[in-house]
């Protein structure tokens, strides 16, 4: 199998099913497509019926879209915890990754993702604070009855699902609860996320897009080294 997936330091949704696989020691190789530079939205139309990333390519099978492509390896590897084991569980894991693929848009788009950056006090806390609030209310639950470190205990889906929200807590030192400061600890923590992290961080690749200062007007676009 290969996952096609856009630089890692920037794209949340190939993140995603990237530790699924990684986490689940499911054997793949992964293909990199550049968010930026000449022609980058012509080469991943070429290679994903959606024009976006991910895509898992399984010998003839093309499967576009971050959740299809989780539900599928939970399909074709049943033996692996992908999804809880507890049918009530289960539904709550997949409701909660339905919100993060449908919400949260505040978030993503005043804190978009960037690994290797530090911008504390750079997100106005007004515009974020319904998401922030929400993201309180689901973590807090489910890790509740859970116990942790998880949302369902040990590492599922679902926490694929919000491994990106938790690079944006740290990244842009947003004021979180002991609770979920915990949470984004044991996210950091994964082996996955970590050989995830370590990849992002070699990456010279500049995306003016996603990129704070520029987003906001402290920095030209097509200055940042």
């Amino acid at each position: 199998m290969k996952l096609i997936i856009a630089n890692r330091n920037y794209s949340s949704w190939s993140m995603r099913p990237w530790l699924v696989l990684a986490h689940f020691d499911i054997a793949f190789e992964d293909e990199v497509l550049m968010l930026s530079g000449e022609g980058w939205r012509k080469t991943i139309a070429a290679r994903s019926p959606t024009g976006r990333v991910p895509v898992l390519v399984d010998r003839d099978l093309m499967v576009p879209e971050t959740i299809a492509i989780i539900e599928y390896l939970a399909d074709k590897f049943p033996d692996k915890a992908i999804w809880p084991s507890d049918m009530r569980q289960r539904a709550l894991a997949r409701a909660a990754s339905a919100e993060m693929h449908a919400g949260f848009a505040a978030l993503r788009s005043q804190a978009p993702m960037n690994l290797r950056a530090s911008h504390p006090g750079k997100v106005a806390l007004d515009a974020v604070a319904s998401d922030l609030h929400r993201i309180e209310t689901l973590w807090g639950d489910l890790l509740l009855a859970s116990g942790g470190p998880f949302l369902f205990g040990a590492f599922t889906a679902a926490d694929a699902m919000f491994a990106p929200v938790a690079t944006r807590l740290r990244v842009y030192d947003l004021p979180v609860s002991d609770g979920a400061a915990a949470y984004v600890e044991a996210i950091y923590g994964l082996p996955a996320f970590q050989q995830w992290l370590s990849l992002a961080l070699k990456e010279p690749w500049i995306v003016d897009d996603d990129e704070i200062d520029v987003i906001q007007g402290r920095i030209a676009r097509g200055t940042l080294a």
